[in-house]
């Protein structure tokens, strides 16, 4: 089945996308056209960016449509979960957009729950296969675009062209689009015809600060734990209960979302602070051991990067960084050894493991990952274990007090795919159960 789906052009299985969308949004009456439609793209950070909009939005109170407590009612889309009106279920289709008829019913439901706004995260992929045809976005947002799909798309030109799509059919009225400052090439997302534009940075030294028909909102005073972030915007002081710099772009590209929406900065300020965590990504493990066990979803090697680069930043003098990882399957090979290369430049110990094979062999993607791997000896501050139960386990061995130990890849996922099977599995939940048998 595999084979003969590879037969076919993507171009010619597009024309079947199209096709499927525009009968979706003729069946649900295209409901888009009721409710503000927020798209956040991006290779990085789509998932958190998504979930800090949609709590600032339902911060910001509304006197007309509102739903529990007084909040706005806000539905969301994302990699991790569905919520309307903060009623949430998991997504456990491990895809980041959803087939048309599905997103087009479930915006329909939006609707029908008389929810104002939509916080969407959509995928080059969604894009490129017409699956959100037919839904009117407001906003359109990029996180950055960095190495990913190159399977699919080829070309980093031909993935940033169907990362562009989204914003396309914003500039064609009055909409907003919020773009990364500091990601390549950031002009290119704003040479549209949008109402609004914003623009948004860690640096603050970018040359889009000089350009007057912008709003430039840019992070100063920054300070980094390992549990929270700190920073400042125009004097108001924001603290997030997640880690990262990459986490501050992220509130930065929502900050600016509830900026265009008109929302006030103290409230934006307060939303954030509430955020506890976002499931799978920089996720803190408790255990009694003293360690800092995180889970991430981190699988390209920008994030892998902004990742490690940040625990190595915030680990005490004299602590280890254990990293557990692997690549998926079926998708872009030639990250493999920059990965390998990018996470053991930080990191004291690399377990290599498997993560979603699909339809590869599992050892032949270890050794790819391998290839990048630096200063490291197999046997003693490197290893190479397929089994992923195991490769944690071996992590939580060695492990001592105050380590950093970050297992990536899978984040919440709550199965992995082998082949055409979906088996079940938690990273969280095996840490949780191998933490029991240590003694």
């Amino acid at each position: 089945m595999r084979k003969i789906k590879n037969i076919v052009p993507q171009s010619i299985k597009n024309l079947y996308h199209l096709a499927q969308a525009v009968l979706a949004n003729l069946v649900y009456g295209f409901p888009s056209r009721k409710i503000k439609v927020i798209g956040v793209t991006g290779t990085d950070g789509k998932t958190t960016t998504v979930q800090m909009i949609a709590k600032i939005l339902e911060e910001a109170r509304n006197p007309v449509k509102t739903g529990v407590n007084g909040a706005r009612k806000v539905a969301m889309a994302s990699t991790i979960n569905f919520s309307i009106n903060g009623v949430e279920e998991k997504n456990l289709s491990h895809f980041t957009t959803e087939s048309a008829f599905a997103l087009q019913k479930f915006i329909k439901k939006a609707v029908k729950e008389e929810c104002e706004y939509l916080v969407l995260e959509t995928s080059s992929h969604s894009l490129d296969q017409h699956r959100v045809w037919g839904v009117r976005f407001q906003t359109a947002v990029i996180t950055n675009v960095t190495r990913e799909h190159l399977d699919y798309h080829k070309t980093m030109e031909k993935y940033r062209e169907a990362k562009k799509k989204l914003f396309e059919s914003v500039g064609k009225g009055n909409g907003t689009v919020v773009v990364n400052a500091d990601m390549e090439k950031p002009g290119e997302f704003l040479d549209f015809n949008a109402g609004k534009k914003f623009v948004y940075s860690v640096k603050g030294d970018g040359l889009l600060m000089t350009d007057d028909r912008l709003r430039y909102v840019y992070a100063q005073d920054i300070e980094l734990g390992i549990n929270f972030s700190k920073f400042t915007i125009e004097n108001s002081k924001f603290t997030l209960n997640i880690p990262g710099l990459f986490n501050i772009e992220n509130a930065l590209a929502a900050t600016c979302v509830g900026l265009s929406e008109g929302i006030e900065l103290e409230t934006i300020k307060e939303a954030l602070a509430k955020i506890k965590g976002v499931a799978g990504r920089m996720e803190a493990v408790e255990n009694d051991l003293g360690v800092h066990i995180m889970v991430d979803f981190a699988l390209t090697p920008n994030a892998l990067e902004r990742l490690y680069s940040t625990l190595f930043q915030t680990k005490k003098p004299g602590s280890k960084i254990i990293a557990v990882f692997g690549s998926c399957g079926d998708r872009d090979r030639g990250k493999r050894p920059i990965m390998g290369e990018v996470v053991s430049k930080y990191a004291d110990v690399v377990i290599l493991t498997n993560d979603e094979p699909y339809h590869e062999n599992p050892q032949q993607i270890i050794e790819e990952i391998a290839v990048g791997i630096k200063d490291k000896i197999e046997g003693q501050n490197f290893w190479k274990i397929i089994d992923r139960r195991e490769a944690i386990k071996r992590a939580l061995e060695i492990a001592q007090a105050g380590d950093i130990t970050c297992i990536t890849g899978m984040g919440n996922f709550e199965t992995m795919v082998v082949g055409d099977k979906k088996i079940p599995w938690n990273d969280r939940k095996v840490i949780e159960e191998e933490l029991t048998k240590i003694v």
